[in-house]
């Protein structure tokens, strides 16, 4: 494997990154691997606990695939063991812990996604069970003797918890020593993370050093922010972008991010080189180009990534048909009902997937998403009208043309 020259590498390695520890140790990796013509192990630790994937589990996962790009294996770890210990991971409460069934089926999906991003070459898949599942309990309190509370207390979530008198756990201390391990079973030459995950990283190096490996070094990547531009992008926020949206979905959801996000998104989730990003971001400040213009770009960009140029092209025109033109879409799900049946809304949408529970049906006719034929209903108990054919919509993009029979 001839690898490409240093600079090369650190140019694009650099970009997009928040923070490189230490930098001098990434150089060298790098460079020994030139010369010894081995490719470094990149480690990537993959969460089962949440298989949807959407544009921020992207920011890494496009990083992990410039290393596989140069020549270097990546290596995901799913987390079936430690998914059932449960991680804080700045949260308040402990991660609910998972059967090892579960983390397992999630951590399959996790992959299937990924793929969309990463190459089937130059890739190896590992469940840290593997050798976090067969330690004895002699092992345990071995690698436990290797940190001090006092280091673990470092950390900003068990430092407040600690300083407000919250409960933390013992086995919560036992997460980031297990996810090093991870390091040291792999023998990990750079792991890649967002900054959310920085105090694990750490960890994962000086554990490696406890058990005479070179430590690792760590990439971090900034946390992508959701659609909403405030919060970071979380399905449970509904202010996220998924790797399974449709191509509709996921060009409007674009189309609806906030101006100062386009630059971020352009560098963090396609590969626009920065030029064009320059030159999009001057045309921006100076006025000569509409955000929305570039926009739409970023929207066809991401979709073309996904799906295929053609899909790109078909959702924007789909946008414009709904949005510029204010016409009705052209290929509507249809469902048939029978006769002068009473069906309430909130069923129709929950059984047709315009909403994923009652609740959320309630939710959004409670903040006048949803209409019939461009009336807004307001009534959580509305009944279908009695009529022979009706579009139901919900939120933006969400059509359904129902028909009596």
């Amino acid at each position: 494997m001839n690898f490409p020259p240093l600079n090369e590498q650190l140019d694009l390695l650099r970009r997009g990154a928040s923070e490189i520890i230490p930098e001098d140790v990434f150089v060298q990796k790098i460079e020994r691997s030139i010369k010894t013509q081995i490719p470094l192990n990149i480690k990537l630790g993959c969460d089962p606990s949440r298989p949807d994937l959407h544009l921020g589990h992207a920011v890494v996962l496009r990083k992990l695939r410039q290393f596989q790009d140069l020549g270097h294996l990546a290596i995901l770890i799913i987390g079936d063991f430690t998914g059932m210990i449960g991680d804080p991971s700045g949260k308040n409460k402990t991660r609910p812990p998972l059967t090892l069934e579960e983390t397992r089926t999630n951590g399959q999906s996790y992959f299937e996604q990924a793929s969309k991003i990463l190459s089937k070459n130059r890739v190896s898949i590992r469940y840290n069970s593997e050798w976090l599942g067969t330690m004895a309990f002699s092992d345990v309190i071995k690698l436990a003797s290797k940190y001090t509370v006092a280091r673990m207390l470092e950390r900003d979530e068990f430092e407040k918890r600690f300083r407000n008198q919250e409960p933390i756990s013992v086995h919560e201390f036992l997460y980031p020593l297990a996810q090093a391990m991870d390091s040291v079973a792999i023998q990990s030459d750079v792991e890649l993370g967002g900054t959310d995950q920085k105090f694990n990283l750490l960890v994962g190096r000086e554990i490696q050093r406890e058990y005479g490996q070179k430590p690792q070094a760590i990439l971090m990547m900034p946390l992508l922010e959701g659609t909403n531009g405030v919060d970071k992008m979380s399905k449970s926020l509904d202010n996220y972008i998924a790797f399974n949206d449709s191509p509709d979905d996921m060009y409007g959801k674009i189309l609806s991010i906030p101006d100062d996000l386009i630059i971020p998104y352009l560098r963090l989730v396609t590969d626009t080189n920065e030029l064009r990003i320059s030159e999009l971001q001057q045309a921006m400040n100076t006025i000569a180009m509409n955000p929305r213009d570039a926009k739409r770009e970023l929207a066809r960009t991401v979709v073309a990534d996904y799906y295929s140029h053609e899909y790109a092209v078909a959702a924007e025109d789909h946008f414009d048909r709904l949005f510029k033109e204010k016409l009705s879409p052209v290929d509507i799900p249809e469902c048939v009902v029978t006769g002068d049946s009473s069906l309430l809304i909130v069923d129709i949408m929950v059984s047709h997937g315009l909403a994923s529970s009652k609740s959320e049906a309630r939710r959004l006719i409670e903040q006048s998403a949803v209409s019939i034929d461009g009336e807004k209903i307001s009534d959580m108990n509305e009944i279908l009208p009695i009529v022979q054919e009706c579009i139901l919509k919900v939120g933006k993009r969400r059509f359904l043309k129902i028909i009596r029979h």
